[in-house]
């Protein structure tokens, strides 16, 4: 069976076998739309799938540095966390030391 393809059901969805496109005889001659050859259409076709293509990349490439960025500051903030532990217990041990000392010029 050798039909031709309808707009909703066409032969091919390859757009290089697509038959071009045609201007409207609803138009008139000199109507304010462009005629578009195939090559244009076939170009932004493809540039439009590539980038369509690309938008999960680009997401989870995003995604990805923004973890890493969360990541760096939580590492960030227990580095900064056990800093303030060791200063706390080193005046703590600096002032046991200083009450020792005391202590034995007293006596």
């Amino acid at each position: 069976m050798n039909t031709a393809g309808t707009i909703d059901r066409p032969l091919t969805h390859d757009p290089k076998k697509q038959a071009p496109m045609k201007p409207s005889t609803y138009e008139p001659a000199g109507s304010a739309t462009e005629d578009v050859t195939l090559s244009d259409a076939n170009d932004s076709r493809q540039n439009r799938t590539r980038e369509m293509q690309l938008i999960p990349e680009a997401l989870a490439r995003a995604h990805m540095h923004e973890r890493l960025h969360e990541a760096e500051a939580e590492r960030q903030a227990v580095r900064l966390a056990a800093a303030r532990r060791m200063q706390r217990r080193a005046e703590r041990a600096s002032l046991r030391a200083r009450r020792a000392l005391a202590m034995a010029v007293m006596q």
